[in-house]
């Protein structure tokens, strides 16, 4: 294993942690690997250390090259600002496919909270003009291949709603009120071409309702995409992975919700058909080695 940062802003501010395997010749099956790019919440105010590297280490551990981006938060966060980042972010993770063994149409973008909102985004979002030119891509270059959005915020109510930081006023800033607005309910900008995607939220969630979870699931299937929904009865906001790696002053264990984490890697694998690919590639290296 070996890990990688990359700044993307010249005074460091903003950048990325990669967590790489590394390609040796014991896994010559496995040169090249699935990625997740992990987004953490926090309300566009700050990021959340329980839903970065925890989270990414689950996914490293089950076979997937792993990202942690840490975008811009705060005064920073003026809309398209995190989503110009992780744009780049999902670029250059294409761009740097041979270099670090990644499987270039095999990129899903992981979200919680608000970093779900910006992961759902970039789903919604990628082909906007702003974001193309920002970013310097080609439509398509920086479109994941699939989103897990676990309790996501989808609408403006809650940026309305939760004045902590006036998360609202720093996330419009300076845009067009209007068509920002828009833009940023997210439910509403779906369409045929939006990546598939896995969901998972509390019914108990007061921060972020599970309708922003079901609103967005029931577009992605009025147009046809298909996508995985799970609605656990206990729990509240900010569960991360809910085991006692990711509890929070004692709080967040929740056996129930946890399962999440396991449903998201099965549903991936089978998305990217990792199990059967690994499978067929050491059948075919046994073959080899048994005919020399």
């Amino acid at each position: 294993m070996k890990t990688e940062r990359v700044f993307l802003t010249e005074d460091k501010r903003v950048y990325f942690d990669a967590f790489l395997y590394e390609q040796g010749e014991e896994m010559d099956h496995l040169k090249r690997r699935p990625a997740v790019v992990v987004c953490p919440g926090g309300g566009y105010n700050f990021l959340c250390p329980r839903e970065g590297d925890p989270i990414a280490m689950e996914y490293t551990a089950a076979g997937y090259n792993t990202f942690v981006l840490h975008y811009s938060v705060g005064k920073f966060a003026e809309f398209p600002t995190p989503l110009i980042e992780l744009s780049k972010t999902v670029k250059m993770i294409r761009d740097r496919a041979d270099e670090w063994g990644i499987i270039p149409d095999k990129i899903a973008v992981m979200g919680f909270s608000a970093g779900g909102h910006l992961a759902a985004s970039l789903g919604v979002h990628n082909a906007l003009s702003e974001v193309l030119k920002a970013t310097g891509c080609k439509e398509g270059e920086n479109r994941p291949n699939a989103m897990i959005l676990i309790y996501p915020v989808i609408s403006t109510s809650w940026m309305q709603n939760n004045q902590s930081g006036k998360v609202y006023e720093h996330i419009m800033g300076s845009n067009d009120y209007e068509k920002t607005y828009k833009l940023l309910n997210l439910q509403a900008n779906v369409t045929e071409k939006t990546p598939t995607a896995f969901l998972a939220h509390t019914v108990r969630d007061k921060s972020v309702p599970v309708f922003d979870s079901i609103n967005f699931a029931s577009r992605l299937i009025e147009n046809s995409v298909p996508c995985e929904l799970h609605i656990f009865p206990n729990g509240g906001h900010g569960l991360s992975a809910a085991n006692r790696m990711t509890v929070n002053n004692g709080n967040g264990a929740d056996a129930s919700f946890a399962q999440w984490v396991d449903l998201s890697k099965k549903w991936l694998d089978r998305l990217f058909n990792n199990e059967s690919e690994a499978k067929a590639k050491l059948e075919r290296a046994a073959y080899s080695t048994t005919m020399k």
